[in-house]
């Protein structure tokens, strides 16, 4: 029997339940979902014969139209089938039982619906991956980390790039690009690397990247297989332990001090572990710098275990103290290292684009997790980004930049200690755009952060970066966003709430 022959034998006439059209909007559109309805409770079986167009209209005494839209669209959606000489039907494919039809009908949002009935069931690993509520985002003032002098960007230049750009754009800018980028911008940021971090690459081994988070991301998910272990820096970037727990790998919680991650720690912990993630050149969030021996046990530890590295060099651009240092990536003589890098500090958050440098035999294997996660980055901020580089304006963005933000930095340390002399202990000032606070013992970050963001300050508390038992409290304050002036006024507030 064919399956057209045994749908016509099974659309016998059969009574139609009752039609209330009782919600809103046009009348197709409920008809259409009190026939979805219907049929999803078993109200209407698979096979059974609705009534024609004509006469389900002069049953409810509207137009036709109405109930001929209604029929289209559900015979679009497979919900409905027609046959020549049996009419019309609720399709064969739907499954016999149905969901047990309520006991009583309660006009319901999805919403409200999907609450009754209790917790729906996700991936175990989104609660790893889930940050609690950041309350210290409700402010819009200072000190919002990781946002640069927005106001002091360079707009003028980067619109006329921009126009450029968009008023010639070809075909070849609106298909989808190389999976690892731009080719004219990687070739751009290896030729920077190589000149301002001392790192190793030619533009063969950059990917270009929506930001450094999504750099880790391809990261694990090219490296890291569920129940590999991954060293990750205690206190460290939150973001790093999201990324782990998207692949379902293991955090190993290694110690951070004065001269960064304690790389003896780590082996103790995990002497095969298939990843160690740092951030060398200033440690996110108490700001040290890993030191030359530290590095170099790192280093050997990596070849060794046959294990990798992933250099998180975020803000790498901008150090105070001493002239900037050299990446780990250009000390690595076994191709160990994965170097990440962002634009979102140097220029502005929204950009979104940001950089890997991968090994060579590696990159395979990333381009495939690249290409599965989100094919490319957007190919017209490449361009722009790529003219920017090369005519020279994002060096002189940078140099700019740094002398601002060393007088930001400094004014900020001397607020503090004005106002907040015997409250808060300064460390991790030497780089970046941020620094550290200590609390005394018994104070809250949390709950501090919480009151600052009521007075219009947005401070980030320190604790929620340790995942281990033994937290410090502090506040991490970032100056890049903020003016001398306001440094002040947001400090005093501070002390008010302390």
């Amino acid at each position: 029997m064919t399956t057209r022959q045994a749908a016509t034998k099974r659309a016998s006439a059969s009574l139609v339940p009752a039609i209330a059209l009782e919600g809103s909007g046009p009348i197709y559109q409920q008809l259409a979902e009190w026939f979805r309805r219907a049929i999803a409770e078993g109200r209407l079986r698979p096979g059974q014969r609705v009534p024609s167009t004509r006469a389900l209209a002069g049953e409810l005494g509207v137009s036709r139209l109405p109930v001929l839209g209604a029929y289209e669209q559900l015979l679009a959606e497979g919900y409905l089938e027609s046959f020549t000489g049996s009419g019309t039907c609720v399709a064969a494919a739907i499954p016999h039982e149905g969901p047990a039809p309520p006991r009583r009908r309660v006009q319901r949002s999805p919403t409200a619906a999907a609450a009754a009935s209790g917790p729906r069931r996700v991936a175990a690993r989104v609660a790893a991956m889930a940050s609690p509520p950041q309350t210290w985002l409700e402010s819009q003032g200072a000190f919002r980390v990781g946002v640069p002098a927005l106001d002091h960007f360079p707009h003028g230049t980067w619109s006329r790039l921009l126009g450029r750009h968009a008023r010639h754009v070809g075909t070849d800018a609106l298909v989808y690009g190389d999976t690892l980028g731009h080719a004219p911008l990687r070739a751009a940021i290896a030729e920077y690397l190589a000149t301002v971090r001392a790192v190793h690459a030619d533009a063969d081994q950059i990917l270009v990247t929506s930001g450094s988070q999504h750099g880790l991301q391809i990261c694990a998910h090219a490296l890291l297989d569920p129940g590999d272990h991954a060293w990750v820096e205690e206190p460290g970037y939150p973001g790093a332990h999201q990324a782990l727990a998207a692949v379902g790998a293991l955090p190993v919680l290694v110690p951070v001090d004065a001269d960064g991650m304690d790389v003896a720690a780590g082996v103790r912990r995990a002497p095969a572990a298939r990843l160690a993630y740092v951030t060398p050149s200033h440690q996110f969030p108490l700001g040290a710098t890993m030191s030359a021996a530290r590095r170099i046990e790192l280093l050997q530890w990596a070849t060794r275990a046959g294990s990798w590295i992933v250099e998180d060099d975020y803000d790498s651009e901008y150090r105070y103290g001493s002239k900037p240092i050299a990446a780990l990536q250009g000390l690595d003589a076994d191709a160990r290292v994965i170097y990440v890098g962002t634009f979102s500090k140097v220029l502005f958050p929204a950009l979104r684009l940001g950089y890997l440098v991968v090994p060579k035999d590696l990159l395979p294997a990333f381009r495939a997790a690249r290409d599965a996660l989100d094919t490319c980055s957007p190919m017209l901020p490449q361009r722009v980004l790529h003219d920017f580089i090369r005519e020279g304006h994002f060096a002189r963005h940078i140099r700019r930049m740094r002398m601002l933000y060393a007088a930001r930095r400094a004014a900020l340390q001397a607020a503090i200690r004005r106002h907040l002399p015997d409250t808060l202990q300064v460390v991790g000032a030497e780089a970046g755009l941020q620094l550290t606070a200590l609390l005394p013992p018994g104070v809250d970050d949390v709950a501090l952060s919480q009151r600052a963001a009521r007075a219009g300050v947005s401070v980030r508390p320190l604790s929620p970066c340790y995942r281990g038992e033994t937290k410090r409290h502090g506040l991490i304050l970032g100056y890049g966003s903020v003016g001398e002036r306001s440094i002040q006024e947001s400090v005093r507030r501070l002390a008010r709430c302390l």
